[in-house]
C-alpha cells in the first residue's frame, strides 16, 4: 500500500511541476465541493478493554467529501464527512463523521481546516444484510486537516492533504468506543 501511495505522490508532484508553465491564477468563491481519497491508520479501543488503542490496522479513507461556501477568497464555511474503514470481530464497520468546518488559506495554495460534530460508527455497507439488525452508535468527533494544492486552474484544485480525525460513540451499557485515524490522500476540489 506505501508503494502505491508513493507512487501517487510522484505522479502528483509530477503534474504540479508541468502546471507550472500555465496560468495558475485560482477563482475561489461560491459554492465548495471536494473529494478526496487516501490510505491510512485507524485504531479502535472499547471501553471495556483492558488495554487502550492496542492495535491499529491500515486501510482505506473513501470517498472524504467536503461542501460548503467561501465567504471570501481565503476563508470557507463547510460540512466535512471523514471516514475510514475499520475490521471489528471479523466484519468491517466505517469510522465516519458529518461535521461543521472552517477552512482557511494561510498561503496561495496551503489551508488547514478543522470541525467538530457528530460522530457515527456502523456496518460497511457491503457488510449489510439487514439495517435493523445491525449496530448503530453515535458520539461526537473532531477533525484537524492540511492540504497544499498541488495543481490550481480557474475553478479546481487538485491538493496532498492529511487528516487526524478523532471520535468517540456510546455503546450500550454506558460504554464507549473511541476511535483515532490518520489518513494522507489526495483532494479534487472545485470552487
Amino acid at each position: 500500500m506505501m508503494k502505491n501511495l508513493l507512487a501517487i505522490v510522484l505522479t502528483l508532484c509530477t503534474l504540479a511541476a508541468f502546471a507550472q508553465h500555465e496560468d495558475n491564477s485560482i477563482e475561489r468563491k461560491g459554492f465548495v465541493f471536494g473529494i478526496g481519497m487516501g490510505g491510512g491508520v485507524v485504531s479502535m479501543s472499547d471501553s471495556y478493554q483492558e488495554v487502550a488503542f492496542e492495535q491499529a490496522q491500515g486501510g482505506i479513507s473513501l470517498p472524504n467529501l467536503k461542501l460548503g461556501w467561501m465567504v471570501n477568497e481565503r476563508l470557507a464555511i463547510l460540512a466535512t464527512f471523514p471516514g475510514m474503514i475499520y475490521e471489528y470481530e471479523g466484519k468491517d464497520r466505517s469510522f465516519e463523521a458529518i461535521m461543521p468546518s472552517v477552512q482557511y488559506w494561510f498561503k496561495d495554495r496551503w489551508w488547514v481546516n478543522g470541525g467538530f460534530g457528530l460522530a457515527m460508527d456502523f456496518p460497511a455497507f457491503y457488510e449489510v444484510d439487514d439495517f435493523k439488525d445491525e449496530d448503530w452508535n453515535f458520539g461526537c468527533a473532531v477533525a484537524l486537516s492540511s492540504g497544499y494544492e498541488l495543481v490550481q486552474k480557474r475553478k479546481f484544485a487538485l491538493d496532498l492533504q492529511s487528516k487526524l480525525h478523532l471520535g468517540r460513540v456510546f455503546l450500550d451499557h454506558d460504554a464507549h468506543r473511541d476511535g483515532v485515524a490518520f489518513t494522507i490522500g489526495i483532494g479534487f476540489n472545485w470552487y
